[in-house]
Protein backbone atom coordinates (compact mmCIF):
# COMPACT_ATOMS: atom_id res chain seq x y z
CA UNK A 1 0.00 0.00 0.00
CA UNK A 2 1.37 3.39 -0.74
CA UNK A 3 2.39 5.58 1.65
CA UNK A 4 3.04 1.95 4.15
CA UNK A 5 6.64 3.17 4.88
CA UNK A 6 5.39 6.79 6.27
CA UNK A 7 3.03 4.80 8.54
CA UNK A 8 0.20 5.51 6.62
CA UNK A 9 -3.53 4.07 6.78
CA UNK A 10 -2.61 0.40 8.13
CA UNK A 11 1.18 0.72 6.93
CA UNK A 12 2.91 0.19 10.36
CA UNK A 13 0.81 -3.20 10.64
CA UNK A 14 1.32 -4.07 7.26
CA UNK A 15 5.17 -4.14 6.94
CA UNK A 16 4.99 -5.63 10.76
CA UNK A 17 3.53 -8.33 9.35
CA UNK A 18 5.74 -8.72 6.28
CA UNK A 19 8.88 -8.96 8.38
CA UNK A 20 7.72 -11.74 10.46
CA UNK A 21 7.27 -14.07 7.40
CA UNK A 22 9.36 -16.35 5.46
CA UNK A 23 8.62 -15.38 1.91
CA UNK A 24 6.02 -13.12 -0.01
CA UNK A 25 3.45 -14.27 -2.51
CA UNK A 26 2.03 -10.41 -3.95
CA UNK A 27 -1.18 -11.43 -6.04
CA UNK A 28 -1.22 -8.87 -8.82
CA UNK A 29 -4.46 -7.33 -10.70
CA UNK A 30 -4.62 -8.81 -14.65
CA UNK A 31 -8.06 -8.43 -15.56
CA UNK A 32 -10.04 -5.52 -16.66
CA UNK A 33 -13.46 -5.40 -15.22
CA UNK A 34 -15.48 -1.82 -15.06
CA UNK A 35 -17.14 -3.37 -12.16
CA UNK A 36 -13.99 -3.50 -9.70
CA UNK A 37 -12.62 -0.62 -8.90
CA UNK A 38 -8.98 -0.38 -8.67
CA UNK A 39 -7.81 2.51 -6.35
CA UNK A 40 -5.27 3.91 -9.27
CA UNK A 41 -8.03 3.61 -11.82
CA UNK A 42 -6.29 2.17 -14.28
CA UNK A 43 -4.87 -1.29 -14.30
CA UNK A 44 -1.28 -1.69 -14.92
CA UNK A 45 0.45 -4.84 -12.83
CA UNK A 46 4.14 -3.39 -13.03
CA UNK A 47 2.72 -0.22 -11.65
CA UNK A 48 1.28 -2.09 -8.54
CA UNK A 49 4.65 -4.24 -8.15
CA UNK A 50 6.70 -0.99 -8.07
CA UNK A 51 4.15 0.83 -5.53
CA UNK A 52 4.47 -1.95 -2.72
CA UNK A 53 8.15 -3.10 -3.86
CA UNK A 54 9.19 1.07 -3.23
CA UNK A 55 7.65 0.91 0.31
CA UNK A 56 9.42 -2.27 1.56
CA UNK A 57 12.56 -0.69 0.14
CA UNK A 58 11.70 2.75 1.79
CA UNK A 59 11.15 0.68 5.27
CA UNK A 60 14.64 -1.10 4.66
CA UNK A 61 16.77 1.93 4.02
CA UNK A 62 15.49 3.49 7.13
CA UNK A 63 16.34 0.50 8.91
CA UNK A 64 19.76 0.27 7.52
CA UNK A 65 20.86 3.61 8.01
CA UNK A 66 19.55 3.31 11.66
CA UNK A 67 21.37 0.04 12.05
CA UNK A 68 24.92 1.48 10.46
CA UNK A 69 24.58 4.41 13.34
CA UNK A 70 24.54 2.09 15.42
CA UNK A 71 27.09 -0.85 14.53
CA UNK A 72 29.36 2.35 13.46
CA UNK A 73 30.08 3.18 16.78
CA UNK A 74 31.42 -0.73 17.32
CA UNK A 75 33.61 0.21 13.68
CA UNK A 76 34.97 2.79 15.45
CA UNK A 77 36.12 1.38 18.41
CA UNK A 78 37.73 -1.47 15.89
CA UNK A 79 35.08 -4.11 16.52
CA UNK A 80 36.21 -6.87 13.68
CA UNK A 81 32.72 -8.33 13.66
CA UNK A 82 31.09 -5.17 13.22
CA UNK A 83 33.23 -4.02 10.75
CA UNK A 84 32.46 -7.06 8.81
CA UNK A 85 28.76 -6.29 9.31
CA UNK A 86 29.00 -2.45 8.23
CA UNK A 87 30.49 -4.07 5.12
CA UNK A 88 27.46 -5.76 4.35
CA UNK A 89 24.75 -3.10 5.38
CA UNK A 90 26.77 -0.75 2.94
CA UNK A 91 26.49 -2.98 -0.11
CA UNK A 92 22.57 -3.08 1.14
CA UNK A 93 22.57 0.44 1.02
CA UNK A 94 23.99 1.05 -1.97
CA UNK A 95 21.60 -1.28 -3.22
CA UNK A 96 18.65 0.37 -1.86
CA UNK A 97 19.91 3.34 -3.24
CA UNK A 98 20.31 2.25 -6.51
CA UNK A 99 16.24 1.57 -6.64
CA UNK A 100 16.80 -2.62 -6.31
CA UNK A 101 15.74 -4.34 -3.68
CA UNK A 102 17.86 -6.45 -0.77
CA UNK A 103 17.09 -9.79 -2.61
CA UNK A 104 19.04 -8.21 -5.60
CA UNK A 105 21.88 -7.52 -3.55
CA UNK A 106 25.43 -9.08 -4.59
CA UNK A 107 26.44 -10.80 -2.00
CA UNK A 108 28.45 -13.85 -0.96
CA UNK A 109 26.80 -16.81 0.75
CA UNK A 110 28.21 -15.53 4.04
CA UNK A 111 26.98 -12.01 3.53
CA UNK A 112 23.60 -13.19 2.58
CA UNK A 113 23.38 -15.21 5.80
CA UNK A 114 24.43 -11.96 7.18
CA UNK A 115 21.80 -9.70 5.65
CA UNK A 116 18.89 -12.54 6.75
CA UNK A 117 19.53 -11.54 10.74
CA UNK A 118 18.48 -8.21 9.62
CA UNK A 119 14.70 -8.93 8.74
CA UNK A 120 14.58 -6.67 5.79
CA UNK A 121 11.17 -6.59 4.01
CA UNK A 122 12.61 -6.50 0.36
CA UNK A 123 14.69 -9.82 1.25
CA UNK A 124 12.09 -11.84 1.03
CA UNK A 125 12.02 -14.69 -1.42
CA UNK A 126 8.84 -13.63 -3.38
CA UNK A 127 6.10 -14.92 -6.05
CA UNK A 128 3.88 -12.82 -7.83
CA UNK A 129 0.37 -14.28 -8.63
CA UNK A 130 -1.30 -12.97 -11.71
CA UNK A 131 -4.81 -12.76 -11.02
CA UNK A 132 -6.75 -13.56 -14.08
CA UNK A 133 -10.65 -13.28 -14.79
CA UNK A 134 -12.35 -16.20 -14.99
CA UNK A 135 -12.61 -16.77 -18.85
CA UNK A 136 -9.12 -15.87 -19.46
CA UNK A 137 -7.20 -18.54 -17.37
CA UNK A 138 -7.15 -21.02 -20.73
CA UNK A 139 -5.59 -18.16 -22.26
CA UNK A 140 -3.31 -16.44 -19.81
CA UNK A 141 0.09 -17.28 -21.50
CA UNK A 142 -0.48 -14.48 -23.80
CA UNK A 143 -2.31 -12.28 -21.61
CA UNK A 144 -0.83 -9.03 -21.83
CA UNK A 145 -0.81 -7.89 -18.50
CA UNK A 146 0.71 -11.14 -17.29
CA UNK A 147 3.04 -11.11 -20.01
CA UNK A 148 4.24 -7.89 -18.60
CA UNK A 149 4.69 -9.13 -14.54
CA UNK A 150 6.74 -12.06 -16.16
CA UNK A 151 9.24 -9.88 -18.15
CA UNK A 152 9.53 -7.22 -15.39
CA UNK A 153 9.69 -9.90 -12.54
CA UNK A 154 12.20 -11.93 -14.00
CA UNK A 155 14.47 -9.19 -15.11
CA UNK A 156 13.87 -6.87 -12.20
CA UNK A 157 13.90 -8.64 -9.53
CA UNK A 158 14.83 -12.44 -10.71
CA UNK A 159 11.39 -13.55 -9.47
CA UNK A 160 8.40 -16.10 -10.57
CA UNK A 161 5.24 -15.56 -11.96
CA UNK A 162 2.32 -17.82 -12.04
CA UNK A 163 -1.11 -17.15 -12.77
CA UNK A 164 -4.36 -17.92 -10.38
CA UNK A 165 -8.08 -16.80 -10.82
CA UNK A 166 -9.79 -15.89 -7.17
CA UNK A 167 -13.00 -15.94 -9.28
CA UNK A 168 -12.39 -19.88 -10.08
CA UNK A 169 -11.10 -20.59 -6.52
CA UNK A 170 -14.50 -18.60 -4.99
CA UNK A 171 -16.60 -20.69 -7.86
CA UNK A 172 -14.79 -23.84 -6.51
CA UNK A 173 -15.82 -23.73 -3.24
CA UNK A 174 -18.65 -25.21 -2.91
CA UNK A 175 -18.48 -27.50 -5.91
CA UNK A 176 -17.47 -31.65 -5.46
CA UNK A 177 -14.03 -32.97 -6.68
CA UNK A 178 -16.24 -34.10 -9.42
CA UNK A 179 -17.99 -30.82 -10.10
CA UNK A 180 -14.64 -29.07 -10.26
CA UNK A 181 -13.24 -31.39 -12.81
CA UNK A 182 -16.28 -30.65 -15.04
CA UNK A 183 -15.71 -26.87 -14.06
CA UNK A 184 -12.47 -26.08 -15.12
CA UNK A 185 -12.93 -28.90 -18.19
CA UNK A 186 -15.49 -26.41 -19.70
CA UNK A 187 -13.19 -22.97 -18.84
CA UNK A 188 -10.74 -25.43 -20.93
CA UNK A 189 -7.84 -25.74 -18.01
CA UNK A 190 -6.77 -28.16 -15.82
CA UNK A 191 -6.41 -26.09 -12.53
CA UNK A 192 -7.24 -23.07 -11.00
CA UNK A 193 -3.40 -22.46 -10.70
CA UNK A 194 -3.73 -22.94 -7.18
CA UNK A 195 -1.71 -25.84 -7.44
CA UNK A 196 0.63 -24.31 -9.23
CA UNK A 197 1.07 -21.75 -6.63
CA UNK A 198 1.83 -24.44 -4.31
CA UNK A 199 4.41 -26.11 -5.81
CA UNK A 200 5.95 -22.73 -6.56
CA UNK A 201 5.99 -21.67 -2.92
CA UNK A 202 7.20 -25.15 -2.14
CA UNK A 203 10.43 -24.66 -4.48
CA UNK A 204 10.49 -21.15 -3.13
CA UNK A 205 10.94 -21.96 0.64
CA UNK A 206 12.75 -25.15 0.40
CA UNK A 207 10.17 -27.81 1.14
CA UNK A 208 8.91 -31.14 -0.20
CA UNK A 209 6.67 -34.16 0.77
CA UNK A 210 6.56 -37.54 1.89
CA UNK A 211 3.54 -39.74 2.60
CA UNK A 212 2.95 -42.39 5.09
CA UNK A 213 0.43 -45.02 4.31
CA UNK A 214 -1.81 -47.68 6.09
CA UNK A 215 -4.95 -49.17 6.17
CA UNK A 216 -6.72 -46.62 7.90
CA UNK A 217 -5.18 -43.45 6.44
CA UNK A 218 -2.62 -42.00 4.49
CA UNK A 219 -1.06 -38.46 4.91
CA UNK A 220 1.26 -35.69 3.60
CA UNK A 221 4.12 -34.62 5.70
CA UNK A 222 6.36 -31.77 4.60
CA UNK A 223 10.37 -31.60 5.38
CA UNK A 224 13.20 -29.30 4.20
CA UNK A 225 15.06 -30.05 0.64
CA UNK A 226 17.62 -32.48 1.92
CA UNK A 227 16.06 -33.92 5.69
CA UNK A 228 17.66 -37.40 5.98
CA UNK A 229 15.08 -40.15 6.78
CA UNK A 230 15.33 -39.63 10.83
CA UNK A 231 14.65 -35.95 10.79
CA UNK A 232 11.61 -36.38 8.03
CA UNK A 233 10.67 -39.39 11.33
CA UNK A 234 10.88 -36.38 13.54
CA UNK A 235 8.22 -34.50 11.59
CA UNK A 236 5.60 -37.08 12.73
CA UNK A 237 7.37 -37.69 16.34
CA UNK A 238 10.59 -36.77 18.21
CA UNK A 239 10.94 -40.25 19.32
CA UNK A 240 10.24 -41.56 15.80
CA UNK A 241 13.54 -39.56 14.77
CA UNK A 242 15.50 -40.34 18.51
CA UNK A 243 15.34 -44.22 18.16
CA UNK A 244 15.31 -44.48 14.10
CA UNK A 245 16.80 -48.09 13.04
CA UNK A 246 15.42 -47.94 8.85
CA UNK A 247 12.47 -46.79 6.77
CA UNK A 248 11.06 -48.99 4.29
CA UNK A 249 10.49 -46.56 0.96
CA UNK A 250 9.59 -46.74 -2.39
CA UNK A 251 8.72 -43.75 -4.63
CA UNK A 252 5.22 -42.70 -5.14
CA UNK A 253 5.46 -43.08 -9.21
CA UNK A 254 6.95 -46.61 -8.88
CA UNK A 255 3.74 -47.75 -5.97
CA UNK A 256 0.90 -46.07 -8.50
CA UNK A 257 2.62 -48.03 -11.33
CA UNK A 258 2.59 -51.26 -9.50
CA UNK A 259 -0.23 -51.16 -7.87
CA UNK A 260 0.80 -52.42 -4.37
CA UNK A 261 3.58 -52.30 -2.08
CA UNK A 262 3.90 -56.57 -2.99
CA UNK A 263 4.35 -55.53 -6.77
CA UNK A 264 6.76 -52.98 -5.70
CA UNK A 265 8.59 -55.26 -3.60
CA UNK A 266 8.46 -58.09 -6.44
CA UNK A 267 9.79 -55.73 -8.59
CA UNK A 268 12.81 -54.17 -6.73
CA UNK A 269 11.43 -51.00 -6.04
CA UNK A 270 10.98 -51.36 -2.34
CA UNK A 271 13.87 -50.94 -0.37
CA UNK A 272 15.47 -50.88 2.81
CA UNK A 273 17.63 -47.43 3.66
CA UNK A 274 19.15 -45.79 6.32
CA UNK A 275 19.97 -43.46 8.81
CA UNK A 276 22.16 -41.11 5.62
CA UNK A 277 19.05 -41.46 3.27
CA UNK A 278 18.12 -38.25 2.05
CA UNK A 279 14.54 -38.49 1.63
CA UNK A 280 13.16 -37.47 -2.31
CA UNK A 281 10.07 -35.39 -2.95
CA UNK A 282 7.39 -38.01 -3.32
CA UNK A 283 8.88 -41.00 -1.19
CA UNK A 284 6.63 -43.57 0.31
CA UNK A 285 7.63 -43.96 3.69
CA UNK A 286 7.47 -46.77 6.78
CA UNK A 287 9.90 -46.00 9.54
CA UNK A 288 10.84 -48.38 11.69
CA UNK A 289 12.48 -47.19 15.40
CA UNK A 290 13.08 -48.31 19.27
CA UNK A 291 12.65 -45.66 22.14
Amino acid sequence: MKGASQGEGLGNKFLTHVREVDAMVQVVRCFEDPDVHHVSVTIDPVRDIEVINTELMLADLESVKKRREKVGKEVKRGDKAAAAEDLVLAKIEATLDAGKPVLSADLSPEERETARSFFLLSDKPTIFACNVAESDMATADTNPHVMKVRDYVSTHLACEAVVISAQIESDLVDLSPEEAAEFLEHLGVTESGMGALIRSTYHLLGLQTYFTAGEKEVRAWTIHTGDTAPQAAGVIHSDFERGFIKAETVSYDDLVQCGSVAAARDKGLYRMEGKEYVVADGDVLLFKFNV
